[in-house]
Order: structure tokens, then sequence, then C-alpha cells
């Protein structure tokens, strides 16, 4: 495979993003974005980076993963968690490294800088290949579990 490179997203490649996410949670949680919602909420993110950033992974110059961070402070530990959200790869490109390169580089970072103190992240409950994936990044589970009250996407379950 050809080397893959990550670099920070910006605007240019919000559609690229937009049908990420929009693909990431129909596979995932079988749920359809509405669209113009999310392309807001992307552009938002480049509008104010203090709510987060994206990475992308290209492989010769195609962009064929994404990955968005955004920060959570920590009292007990007088830092920052990193979270990794919308992590999606091109369905050719699963299985070749990718998702593994974009961790690598925003582990490298986060390490770096002395404010942050972990990375997150949340997995569904039946997503066994990616949670295979983040064990094998290093992570670890954690005895959490979630909860929400989601005022957008009204899930019944």
């Amino acid at each position: 495979m050809d080397p893959i490179t990550i670099r920070l997203a910006d605007p240019a490649d919000a559609e690229f993003l937009v049908r990420g996410n929009a693909t990431m949670a129909l596979e995932t949680e079988h749920l359809s974005l509405d669209l113009d919602r999310l392309r807001d909420g992307v552009h938002a993110l480049f509008e104010d980076t203090s709510r987060g950033v994206y990475y992308l992974a290209e492989v010769k110059g195609r962009r064929v993963g994404q990955m968005m961070i955004t920060y959570e402070w920590s009292d007990w530990r007088n830092g920052m968690f990193w979270w990794i959200q919308s992590v999606w790869v091109e369905p050719e490109f699963r299985g070749q490294g990718i998702f593994k390169a974009l961790y690598a580089h925003v582990e490298q970072l986060a390490r770096a800088d002395a404010g942050v103190c972990g990375l997150r992240l949340y997995v569904e409950q039946d997503n066994e290949r990616a949670q295979g994936t983040y064990v094998r990044c290093g992570m670890k589970r954690t005895a959490y579990q979630m909860f929400e009250a989601d005022f957008v996407l009204n899930r019944t379950e």
C-alpha cells in the first residue's frame, strides 16, 4: 500500500466529511442524518476550532479516512481529554492501517501537549471489529457506560 498522509482538514474538505459522517451513521447506527444539519455542524467546527478539529487520512492525495477531535475538561486530572469521534474510512481502504495512522498522529500530538491528559472515544456495543482495532492501538475499556438525553435525533430503543 502507498504511504498514508495525515493532515488537518479545512473547509474544502467539508463535503467529504459530510459524506463520511452520514455513511458512518447509517452503517453503525442505522441512522439517516439530516444532511443540511450535518453540513452546518461540520462547518461550525471550521468556524470555531474551540469545538474541535478534523484530521484526514490521504493516500496518493485521495481522502480515505477521517477523525474528529473534541475536548472535555477533567478537573480530576487538571487536563483536557481529546475525544475521538466521527471516525470513518472508505470501505476499500479498511483493514489497511488508515485508522491506526490517524490514531498514531493524534496520539503523538496529544502526548506532546502538556494540557492533554488522555484520549477517549465511544463505540457501539455491537461493533466488535472497531473495538478490536481500538484495543490493538493500545486503548483500554473503561468501567463507564454512556447515557444521554438526545434532543435532536430522538432515538427510541
